[in-house]
This record gives C-alpha cells, sequence and structure tokens, in this order.
C-alpha cells in the first residue's frame, strides 16, 4: 500500500485491489462460475449468423439456394438471434447482481473502517480526502457498471469464441486476424502506461477541490468576519481549475486512444481482405468462407473497440476503487503497551514533543500530571499549545516523542459542537445507546436544558439538526454537555467548550459544565477565568510550556502572568456592570 502524497490516505497497489477484491468474492464465485459459463454458450450462438451467411453464399454461387435453402437460413438466423439476446441479457443482470453485491461488501467495510479512524490520520490528511472516497469514488464504481460489466461478461467471451470460429473456418484467417493482434497489444501497453496516471491525478485533484470546498463550508462565519470571501473563492477556483485540467487531459487520452483503434481496425479488415483474396486464388477457400471470415472480423472489432474503452473507464474505476481499498484496509493500529500512570495519576504526560507536519515544535519536553478527581483548568494567549495538548492527551494527535498515559475512557468535547440531523433522543444516545428515557432527562436536568423539552413539538422525538428543528448555539453546547453526562467517561475534556454561546449564557453553560465534570478527572480549556477559577488547579501555558501551576489563589497572590490576567478580567467585568 502506498500513500499518495504528503500525509494522504494510502491507496492501495495492484496487487492488494485485485487481492481484496477476490477476498469479497467469497461466497459469491459459483455464480460467477455460472456468469462464465452462460456467457460463453450465448456468444457461441451469436457466431452463428456469420457462418450460416458464408454457407448461403457458397450455395447461392453454386446455384443450390432455393427458396428452402433461404427460410432455413433465416430462422436459423432469428432463432440465434432471440437466444443469443437472451443469453446475453441473462448474463449481464446475473453479473450486475454480483457485482452490487461485492461492492456493498466493500461499500459498508469502507464507511465502517472510515468511522473508526484514529483522528490523527484524519486530521492530517483533510477530511476533503476521506469525504473524497466516501461519495465521489464510490459513485464512480458504481457509474462504471453499466459500460464495465456488459464488456467484461459479454465482449471478452464474443473474442474468444469468435477467434476459435475463425480458427475452425480457415485457419490462415485466424493467423492473419492474430498478426494484427500485437497493434491492439501495443494500443493498451501505451493507454495502460498514461491512463491509471491521469485518472489517479484526475481524482487526487477532486480530493483537493473538495476538501477546499469543505473548509470555506465549515468556516464560513470566519471568512465573512476576516473579508476573505474574495480569498477562499480563488483557493477554491484554483482547485477546481486543477479538475479541470487533469480532466481535459483524461480527454485527450481518450481522443489519442481512438485515433490508435481506428488504424487497428483498418488494418484488421485489410489483412482479412488480402488473406481471402490470395486463398480465393488458390482455390484454398471460397467466398462464402471468406465472407463469413469478414464477418467475424467486424463482429470481433466491435467487442475489442468497446473492450478498449471500457479499459477506459475501468482505469478511472480502478482508480477509485483503489481509494476506497486504501480506506478500508487500513490495519487496525496494534496498540503498543500503554504508558501507565502511577496509583492516583489519571493523565500523566512525560517528556512530550510534538510538531504539525514539518513545522516547529509546539512541545518539546513537555511533562503533565493530573490526579485522579482532579479538575485541571488550562489558560494562555492564542496559539500557547492549549487545544493541542487536549489533543494530545485525547489521542487525536499522536507525539513525537515521550509517552502520554491516559484513562480508557475519554471524552473530548470543542466549541465545534456538532447537532446530527436525527431525533434529540438519536442525537443524546450516541455515546450511551443503553440510555433510557429517564436517563436523558437527568442529563438534561442536570445541565440546565431540560425547557428544551417544552421548546420542541415531539420532545426527544423531535428532528433536529439539517433539515430538522435548529438549535441555538447555547443549545447545541448544552446537548454536548449532555451527551458528555450519558457517556460517563473517566476523563472529560472540554476544549473552550462553552466559548460559542456568547455572554448571555455564559452563566448557564458554566454551570453547566461544572456538573458534567463533576465525580471525574477534567481538563478544562478555559476561554473564561471565571472557568479557570472554579477548578482545583490551574496551569499557564505560554509558547508550549508550562510556565506557572497552582490553584487560583495561590497564582492571584503570586502576582504572575495569571495574577495579570485575572485582574484584567476582574476590571473588565467591572466596567461590564456599570
Amino acid at each position: 500500500m502506498s500513500a499518495a502524497t504528503g500525509h494522504a490516505l494510502p491507496v492501495a497497489g495492484g496487487r492488494e485491489t485485485a487481492r481484496e477484491v477476490w477476498r469479497l468474492s467469497r461466497g459469491h464465485r459459483l455464480r460467477l462460475a455460472i456468469v462464465g459459463a452462460l456467457g460463453i454458450v450465448s456468444t457461441g450462438v451469436n457466431v452463428i449468423p456469420p457462418v450460416i451467411i458464408g454457407f448461403l453464399v457458397d450455395r447461392v454461387r453454386a446455384g443450390t439456394a432455393d427458396l428452402g435453402t433461404v427460410l432455413t437460413v433465416t430462422a436459423v438466423m432469428a432463432l440465434s438471434a432471440v437466444l443469443g439476446a437472451a443469453g446475453t441479457a441473462v448474463t449481464i443482470v446475473l453479473a450486475t447482481r454480483v457485482y452490487h453485491t461485492i461492492l456493498a461488501g466493500l461499500r459498508e467495510q469502507l464507511v465502517g473502517r472510515a468511522m473508526t479512524l484514529p483522528q490523527h490520520l484524519v486530521e492530517r490528511a483533510g477530511t476533503g480526502d476521506l469525504i473524497s472516497r466516501t461519495s465521489d469514488d464510490v459513485t464512480a464504481v458504481a457509474d462504471a457498471a453499466p459500460a464495465v460489466i456488459p464488456a467484461l461478461t459479454v465482449t471478452a467471451f464474443t473474442i474468444v469464441v469468435s477467434l476459435g470460429g475463425l480458427a475452425a473456418l480457415e485457419w490462415p484467417y485466424a493467423a492473419a486476424f492474430a498478426v494484427v493482434l500485437p497493434v491492439y497489444v501495443l494500443v493498451m501497453r501505451w493507454y495502460l502506461r498514461i491512463g491509471p496516471r491521469v485518472y489517479g491525478a484526475e481524482r487526487a485533484a477532486m480530493s483537493a477541490r473538495a476538501q477546499q470546498i469543505l473548509e470555506s463550508q465549515r468556516g464560513y462565519a470566519t471568512v465573512l468576519g476576516l473579508g476573505l470571501t474574495e480569498q477562499r473563492h480563488q483557493t477554491v477556483m484554483t482547485a477546481s481549475w486543477g479538475v479541470a485540467v487533469w480532466t481535459l487531459r483524461a480527454r485527450a487520452v481518450q481522443v489519442m486512444l481512438s485515433l490508435r483503434l481506428n488504424f487497428g481496425e483498418c488494418l484488421s479488415l485489410v489483412t482479412v481482405l488480402v488473406v481471402g483474396f490470395v486463398l480465393i486464388e488458390a482455390d484454398a477457400s471460397t467466398v462464402g468462407a471468406a465472407t463469413a471470415a469478414m464477418l467475424l472480423v467486424l463482429r470481433l472489432l466491435g467487442p475489442i473497440n468497446e473492450l478498449v474503452f471500457v479499459v477506459d473507464d475501468l482505469q478511472s474505476a480502478l482508480a477509485s476503487l483503489s481509494r476506497m481499498i486504501g480506506v478500508a484496509t487500513i490495519p487496525e493500529e496494534t496498540d503498543e503497551p500503554a504508558a501507565t500512570a502511577d496509583a492516583g495519576i489519571a493523565v500523566r504526560l512525560h517528556d512530550i514533543g510534538f510538531r504539525y507536519a514539518d513545522g516547529p515544535r509546539v512541545f518539546d519536553n513537555l511533562t503533565l500530571d493530573i490526579p485522579t478527581g482532579q479538575r485541571l483548568a488550562v489558560v494562555g494567549a492564542s496559539g500557547a499549545g492549549k487545544t493541542t495538548l487536549a489533543a494530545v492527551i485525547a489521542g487525536i494527535h499522536l507525539p513525537d516523542a515521550g509517552t502520554v498515559a491516559q484513562p480508557g475512557r475519554t471524552t473530548l468535547i470543542t466549541q465545534e459542537t456538532h447537532v446530527f440531523a436525527g431525533t434529540l433522543r438519536d442525537n443524546l444516545t450516541l455515546a450511551a445507546p443503553g440510555a433510557t428515557d429517564d436517563d436523558i432527562h437527568a442529563a438534561l436536568d442536570a445541565t440546565g436544558a431540560a425547557g428544551l423539552l417544552d421548546l420542541l413539538p415531539d420532545g426527544l422525538d423531535t428532528t433536529i439538526g439539517t433539515g430538522g428543528q435548529p438549535l441555538t448555539d447555547a443549545q447545541a453546547q448544552q446537548l454536548a454537555l449532555a451527551r458528555l453526562l450519558l457517556a460517563d467517561p473517566e476523563l472529560a475534556i472540554l476544549d473552550e467548550a462553552t466559548a460559542e454561546a456568547g455572554s448571555t449564557h455564559a452563566g448557564l453553560l458554566d454551570r453547566a459544565a461544572e456538573v458534567a465534570l463533576q465525580g471525574r478527572t477534567g481538563l478544562v480549556i478555559a476561554h473564561r477565568l471565571s472557568q479557570a477559577a472554579t477548578c482545583d488547579r490551574i496551569v499557564v501555558m505560554e509558547h508550549g510550556r508550562i510556565i506557572e501551576s497552582g490553584t487560583h489563589d495561590e497564582l492571584v497572590a503570586a502576582g504572575g502572568v495569571y495574577g495579570g490576567l485575572w485582574s484584567a478580567w476582574e476590571a473588565g467585568r467591572s466596567m461590564n456592570n456599570k
């Protein structure tokens, strides 16, 4: 398995893709064998018309054809056409069912693995890459079915059976056509050298575009607030032009492929005609045999061209299939022996080093202990490393050096609270599927959100989120805190989880957060110093280092950085109260 570029999610190689498709076909192989047998029989029936026409030509030239001969030939051709069409239709239907059954299995595996991917992998690759693979690539593979299935299940059989028919008719005709086959082989080699690279780049460009669109949508408020509309527009346009460029290159490859195929067709017809002329002149063949050979070659050219053009669709689908399998087969990370903290210590960070990609170090030899049951607040200026610290402790980011020990049941809530499309009950029981309605009501009461039920027409059964009842920022954050209570983790991390509600609901959400942290170890990335003041201990961060640590009273009395922040906070509150 090889990664595409940078930190992109992996793309499966050819062998791995074939191996995974073969594994997924388990349980369907008997039906695949039946499809193959039926395809050979139905294409064999379709070879009858060219042969019977050659027979009729010879009878006409010999003067032995009569009305009975014509009627017999017509009846045989009509019967073979009906049987061949019926066999082909059944073959395609059976093949389509097997194809979509296997694809459904892969799609379920892909989604299941995508939902359990370590967050640090998704964060590094970009969610746009994952979304593209679970949407655009799945669609590309599914849409390839109408073109790919008939080709692979019918045209391949037609080529084999028709070549056999040529050999049985007059072996020189088969030899003449075989001489031309290397032209098609060279065309395929050229295409397979160019096509996969172009289609792979096209899919990668689509992922990059999806990432830029997603970031613009997620950061819509920031884009408007900072006046970045034109900048984001240009970024998305640049990514879209990248897709357009690679799409045009893919179409150019198709045009060049068509030109080469047309040359192969002309060469095939000329070769068989010349051989037929030579054989007839030498009395080694008949006009009827030459006619049958030409009809068989014409019958071959269509499937060969179709198969080559299907390879065009197949390459695009295989590029998407390899990207899907690349995610679906990401191995489960083997958990290394977890670092253990001493008794009474819930979280232990020892000599942690961390950086984003190739950027500067955020942490260097950072050490921190959080005793079991203690609520620790982290404060500091923007860029001090607070959110990164929370992500490292939560396991979203893996440290470059050092060890992290944390409880097995850890929950992180950020200020970006998402409300899923579904009922209120569904949203609340995401992390606690066994929670009863009584448990839900208790959690809502504890977080001060019980009044929310009175505002919703169907109570817990009200649809919220996209297409449903909208929630305010404060209500969404109350929902997140209620989820935390229902999940009942050993360690709760609140990364500015009450920051989006504004000052109007600040007190309500601070109280809800305090209730949610009762009885468990808590880490609070404090947006307001009033939150930090209620915690058991406070650490102050600056440039990825802990520069102060102590209780609220100790730090205020020390008159250091925290003391200055608290004085400014108090002065600000006094001004607001006037």
